[in-house]
């Protein structure tokens, strides 16, 4: 596993994620609450070179 960046809900996703994925992680972010969002980060990780994108309330996303 390789880590990779964290980023805030809605900030600009790092510019190695598929479009796919980015836009998946898109829809998770317009379901969450406004309150609950503006606390709340991305961890992306990379394993076996695909990449993985973790949300703090333990949603996880695979590329």
């Amino acid at each position: 596993m390789q880590l990779g960046t964290r980023w805030p809900v809605g900030g600009a996703v790092p510019p190695r994620l598929p479009e796919e994925l980015v836009a998946r992680i898109r829809e998770v972010e317009a379901r969450l609450d406004p309150a609950d969002a503006a606390r709340m980060r991305w961890t992306l990780t990379w394993l076996e070179g695909r990449p993985v994108a973790e949300l703090d309330d333990g949603t996880i996303l695979r590329g």
